[in-house]
Parts: C-alpha cells; structure tokens; sequence
C-alpha cells in the first residue's frame, strides 16, 4: 500500500486550498497522520480565534477513509533513537517533533508530505 505522512505545515497548506497538496495527496492509497502532527495542530487552533472549526475540519479528514491516524510505538521509539544519533553524529540537529514524525514514516514505510527542509538530513526518510 503507498501511503503518505501529511506534516503540520502540509496540512495547513492543504486546509487553506493549496491545490498542489491534494493532488500530491491523491496519489496515495492511504494519508497517514501522526499523534504529534494532530498535538502541533491543536497546540495552533489553541492559539487562534477558530479553535473550534478548525478542530471539525480536522476531524472530517480524520474522518475519510483514506485517513489513518498511527499511534506511536516502541518501533517509532527505536527509529526516534536511530534518526536522533544519526543526526547528532552530523551536527544537524532538527526539532524534536520532527524527529518523531520521521520516525513514523520509517517505521510505516511512508513518504512525508512537509515543507520543512531539515528533513532532508534524514538518511532513508522518503520525502516528496
């Protein structure tokens, strides 16, 4: 199955009409969402004026069938470690979510779906 991690800023380019993200997102079987993208979101609606619509339109995409949320588990911790040592024997350290949103995808064999570029010093870490 080709599946796909949507990061915060992905989802957020997504929700605000950016066309490019959801045709990227089409062509994939399964849209991957982790337990830390769904906390930076609401940590984000917490800080807005629509905490509560922007949480309903989060919770039909959750909602699709196509939408998976992983959990994180002791697999997503030995990846967590694996990445975190890899880039601290490079000097490139990136912010620690991101580290286990990484981890996600290598523990579900996912592309991720993310603006952020530090991801690229993530060695194996399929990104679009």
């Amino acid at each position: 199955m080709k599946r796909i991690l949507i990061d915060t800023n992905a989802y957020s380019a997504l929700i605000s009409g950016d066309g490019r993200i959801a045709d990227e997102l089409s062509r994939y079987e399964a849209i991957l969402l982790s337990p830390i993208v769904i906390g930076e979101l609401y940590d984000g609606f917490l800080g807005g004026t629509r905490n509560q619509e922007n949480r309903d339109i989060l919770i039909r995409f959750m909602e699709k069938p196509r939408t998976i949320c992983i959990p994180i588990t002791k697999s997503s911790a030995d990846w967590f470690a694996e990445i975190k040592r890899m880039l601290r024997k490079k000097g490139k350290p990136i912010p620690i979510n991101d580290v286990w949103i990484a981890a996600s995808c290598m523990e579900h064999g996912a592309h991720l779906l993310s603006y952020d570029i530090h991801f690229a010093e993530i060695d194996g870490l399929l990104r679009v």
